[in-house]
């Protein structure tokens, strides 16, 4: 079940992690990885190809009141939608980050994490604003980035995030 689907999470944003489709890492690994970074995280949902290699997963960080829906997406489409960021951040990327640029126009692999926030079921936007924490998505998007060699991005603000992105 997509965490869309749940009455518990409302979606917030998402995120890319975009790097190139040879380093697509298998399930176990991505498992064995986030498992790593706090044994509270709950992993469910997993999916992987006939080869082993990651296709989804979600991830549920109680403490952080968040959950993240993982999934791959590889090919044309990725370079074509990859092609378009650059365009789009190009005027506003610094000096020191424009060979991040370059890399992303290679980049034929595309990890989407969305991000939902846990609600309580009250039809307040606003609910759960001061309890949701970022702690999560910014643990997974960096470990993600580890793994794939890739690079993570905000797309909405253009921001480039962990160690990659200064």
């Amino acid at each position: 079940m997509s965490t869309f689907e749940d009455e518990r999470y409302r979606w917030r944003e998402t995120y890319f992690v975009l790097f190139s489709a040879a380093r697509r890492p298998t399930l176990k690994a991505v498992e064995q990885r986030l498992a790593a970074i706090n044994k509270r995280y709950q992993l469910s949902n997993p999916s992987a190809d006939d080869e082993g290699r990651f296709e989804s997963l979600t991830v549920v960080s109680p403490d952080d009141f968040a959950a993240l829906d993982v999934c791959y997406t590889g090919g044309d489409e990725v370079l074509e939608q990859g092609a378009e960021l650059v365009r789009e951040l190009a005027p506003t990327t610094e000096p020191a980050q424009r060979p991040l640029l370059k890399r992303i126009k290679q980049c034929d692999g595309r990890f989407d994490v969305l991000h939902f926030e846990q609600v309580s079921g009250a039809s307040d936007e606003d609910e759960g604003d001061d309890m949701l924490d970022p702690g999560a998505l910014l643990a997974v998007l960096e470990e993600l980035a580890t793994i794939t060699d890739g690079i993570a991005i905000d797309p909405q603000s253009g921001t480039f995030l962990g160690s990659e992105g200064g």
